[in-house]
């Protein structure tokens, strides 16, 4: 079983490290480059295919922010699909969480280290490659509590650089920024009108930008390793949310009014060409650095969270039980190793071959978030109510269970839209693929262990079915309530 949440603040994750994990998580390359390619496809409509990305992930936010809140474990949403749905689910998701995590470490850090490489082309990218998994495993190695102030300052990095452009964007929008005219609203509406490409343009984006918000659920993992799991999570997700809305809506809407939408390029951030519209000198390099902090960011974050998911299954038997022992600091350090482990293999082949490892892996991720979404929402639909009567609710969803089932039919329609598409099909099946063998395998694993109990692991998950899944309630310092 996970241990007992840290009660003192020096072993702990605070809720000021809780925020900033999710923000961290979220506010990636995915904002900073994928914006490009949503406004070339929809035009100034892309405000809309945000913001419907945006509700779909801070409601999935929310309700991961409930259970963890109820139910502090490592394995997250892994442990829930488990007691929900079965150990079949419990181990399809946490095996296509770890698959996807550890290779967007591998993928973040090449990335990473090719914008080093133009900075410094005389030092191999494979080099940099090396030097940051070295960092981050090391940082990982460490307390906890390292791991969640390397990862505040990352964020906080971050969280200005979008807060700086929103204001600098904003001041030039309201024409008082000193040698840079405003465009108004010509932007929004003067080219073909606010949706160019209609319902299509629209659709197309959403497909592309919804995968730009992955990476939030790590908070959940860090749950189980909080200051006061009830105080904490209910903060962060709170906090989290309206910060995660600003920023992205906020800083797109800049984008949108600034730009003319025809001037995007999908592959290219447009906030290099927006920064040279407000005369920032040097507009290219602030976007790379701005970029590295995040792709160095979301590494640290899912270094950490590969890490305790591979340590949760390690725990329930259906990983390697080494993967299960800590440190004298609480560590899963072999579960670190473990989760580094295709990072550091990607050295290899950048060596052999610069620049083709990177495209390869990043296909290799596909639409697996989706099926982790669902699963989720899923899981959620189903352990809701036996919480409440455990008295275990901390933070609540609104509009229960309307709003679950809201959001399972949102991403059941997403899912049917990618099929559609030729250019998200493939993703949709590879991804669709792995989890249908990751289920089978689990179903088998579990079949095996009902036949011969002596070679159990671990002890199964409590039933969901059960009156009582749930130990006692602990005694949270906040009331119920949103």
């Amino acid at each position: 079983m996970t241990p007992p949440p840290c009660r003192t603040a020096q072993a702990a994750l605070r809720s000021r490290h809780l925020a900033m994990l999710a923000l961290g998580g979220v506010i990636g390359a995915g904002l900073f480059v994928g914006t490009g390619a949503g406004l070339a496809a929809a035009g100034p409509a892309v405000l809309v295919s945000y913001l419907l990305a945006a509700a779909l992930a801070l409601a999935i936010m929310r309700m991961l922010g409930e259970l963890a809140a109820a139910l502090p474990e490592s394995g997250s949403f892994s442990v829930y699909a488990r007691r929900a749905l079965g150990p079949w689910a419990g181990f399809t998701t946490g095996w296509l969480y770890t698959w996807v995590t550890a290779v967007a470490i591998a993928v973040e850090a090449l990335a990473g280290a090719a914008i080093l490489h133009t900075w410094w082309p005389s030092v191999p990218s494979w080099a940099f490659t090396l030097a940051a998994m070295t960092i981050f495993t090391m940082v990982n190695m460490a307390d906890v509590r390292t791991f969640g102030e390397a990862e505040f300052w990352f964020a906080s990095l971050k969280v200005l650089a979008v807060l700086a452009f929103i204001a600098l964007g904003a001041a030039a929008l309201l024409g008082l920024l000193p040698g840079t005219h405003s465009p108004g609203l010509a932007h929004l509406a003067g080219d073909g009108g606010f949706a160019p490409h209609g319902l299509s343009g629209i659709v197309t984006a959403l497909l592309g930008v919804v995968f730009a918000f992955g990476g939030m659920e790590v908070i959940g993992m860090a749950a189980a390793e909080s200051h006061d799991p009830g105080r904490s999570i209910r903060t962060a997700v709170r906090t989290a949310i309206w910060r995660i809305a600003l920023f992205y809506l906020g800083s797109v809407l800049v984008l949108v009014l600034l730009l003319p939408w025809r001037s995007a390029r999908p592959g290219e951030s447009p906030y290099v060409a927006a920064l040279v519209r407000l005369g920032i000198p040097h507009a290219d390099v602030i976007t790379q650095a701005v970029i590295l902090v995040a792709l160095l960011s979301a590494l640290n974050a899912n270094l950490y969270g590969t890490s305790r998911m591979l340590h949760s299954l390690a725990e329930r038997g259906e990983a390697p039980r080494a993967l299960a022992r800590r440190t004298g600091r609480r560590v899963p350090a072999r579960a670190v190793a473990a989760a580094s482990a295709v990072g550091f293999a990607a050295v290899v082949p950048e060596a052999l071959a610069p620049g083709a490892a990177l495209p390869l892996l990043a296909k290799a991720m596909g639409a697996a978030m989706l099926f982790m979404w669902l699963a989720l929402a899923c899981s959620h639909l189903v352990l809701r109510r036996s919480l409440e009567r455990a008295g275990r609710l901390v933070l609540r969803t609104r509009g229960f269970p309307a709003t679950t089932r809201a959001v399972i039919g949102a991403i059941a329609v997403l899912m049917v839209l990618m099929a559609l598409s030729s250019a998200t099909r493939p993703q949709l099946l590879t991804s669709g693929a792995l989890s249908a063998a990751l289920a089978l395998t689990g179903a088998h694993l579990h079949r095996r262990h009902r036949r011969n109990p002596g070679r159990r692991t671990t002890s199964p998950a409590p039933s969901a079915a059960s009156r009582e899944p749930y130990p006692p309630a602990r005694q949270h310092s906040v009331p119920a309530g949103d």
